[in-house]
C-alpha cells in the first residue's frame, strides 16, 4: 500500500509540474504575441481614424467607432502608390525566384557533391552571413555602375539574387535526404539534374517556402541599397517612396499609418499563402524515418 501511495504521489507531482510548465509556456507565448501584434493593430487603428477622432485617448481606442478610409485615399493622392508597389513587386519576385532556385541548386551541390574547394565554398557562405552589408555597399555600387545597372530595378535585385543564409538553409535540408534515394536513381540512369528535379525539390518544398518568404520580405523591406542605387523617382520602390515623402506625412500620423499598412499587406498575403509549407520547412531536416 505504501509503495502504491508513493507511486501515485510521484505521478501526481509529475503531472502537476507538466501542467505548470504548460501554463508558463502559453503565458510566455501570449506575451510574445501581444508584443508583436500590438504595434500592427495600433497602426491599423490609427489609419482608420478620421480627422475628428483623437489618436491618443485614454483608455486607448484600438478600433474607432466611425472607421474611415480617408487616410488611404490621401496616401494614393500624395504618392504614386501603384507604381511604387509594382516596382517593389518586380524586385521582390526577382529575388524570390533567384533565391528559391539558386539557393536550392547551390545547397544541393554543397550537400551531395564532393569537389575540390567544397569546404572553402562553405566558408565563403558563412563569411557572407556574418559580414555586415554596409562594408560592401561601395563595392556593390561600383559593380552596378560598371554594369550600367544603376538606377534600374535589376540593379536593386541583383546583389540579393542568392543569399548566403538561404544557401545554408537549403544545404542543411538537403543533407537530411537519404543518399540511398539518389543512389537508386543513379542506378536507373538519372543524371544530376534529373535527381535534383525529381528527388531533391519534392523533398524540400517546405524549406523552399521558408526561403521564398525570407527573400521576398528582405527584398520588400530593403531601404538603404535601393536608396543608393535609385535616382529616378519613377523607379522608386515602395519603402523609398513612402519615406521620401515623410515630410508630407509627418503632419498626419493617420496617413503614415495607412502607408505602413499598405506596405506590409503583400508580405502578409505571401505568408498566409505559404504558411502550410513555411511551418513544415522551419523544422525540416530532410526525410524522416
Amino acid at each position: 500500500m505504501n509503495n502504491n501511495g508513493i507511486q501515485r504521489g510521484a505521478a501526481a507531482g509529475s503531472k502537476s509540474k507538466k501542467i505548470v510548465g504548460l501554463i508558463i509556456r502559453y503565458l510566455v507565448l501570449l506575451l510574445v504575441l501581444v508584443i508583436l501584434v500590438t504595434p500592427l493593430v495600433w497602426q491599423l487603428s490609427t489609419s482608420l481614424k478620421g480627422k475628428g477622432v483623437g489618436l491618443y485617448t485614454r483608455p486607448p481606442q484600438f478600433w474607432p467607432e466611425d472607421a474611415s478610409l480617408a487616410a488611404y485615399g490621401e496616401v494614393t493622392r500624395i504618392v504614386p502608390i501603384l507604381k511604387y508597389t509594382i516596382n517593389s513587386v518586380i524586385v521582390a519576385i526577382i529575388c524570390l525566384i533567384g533565391n528559391v532556385f539558386g539557393a536550392t541548386a547551390a545547397g544541393y551541390a554543397l550537400a551531395k557533391f564532393q569537389f575540390k574547394g567544397r569546404k572553402f565554398a562553405m566558408g565563403v557562405f558563412i563569411v557572407g552571413i556574418v559580414m555586415p552589408t554596409e562594408t560592401i555597399l561601395i563595392a556593390r555600387y561600383m559593380l552596378m555602375q560598371s554594369l550600367s545597372l544603376n538606377n534600374t530595378l535589376l540593379g536593386i535585385a541583383l546583389p540579393s539574387l542568392v543569399g548566403a543564409m538561404n544557401v545554408l538553409l537549403m544545404r542543411n535540408a538537403i543533407s537530411g535526404i537519404p543518399s540511398s534515394l539518389e543512389e537508386a536513381a543513379m542506378i536507373d540512369g538519372a543524371n544530376a539534374w534529373q535527381r535534383f528535379i525529381r528527388i531533391i525539390i519534392p523533398s524540400v518544398k517546405g524549406t523552399m517556402a521558408v526561403v521564398a518568404i525570407f527573400s521576398f520580405v528582405a527584398a520588400w523591406d530593403d531601404f538603404l541599397w535601393p536608396l543608393l542605387v535609385m535616382s529616378d523617382q519613377n523607379k522608386y520602390t515602395l519603402t523609398i517612396g513612402l519615406n521620401y515623402l515623410q515630410g508630407t506625412f509627418a503632419n498626419d500620423p493617420r496617413v503614415v499609418a495607412a502607408g505602413t499598412i499598405i506596405a506590409i499587406m503583400p508580405i502578409l498575403i505571401l505568408f498566409f499563402a505559404l504558411q502550410k509549407y513555411f511551418f513544415q520547412g522551419v523544422g525540416e531536416g530532410g526525410i524522416k524515418g
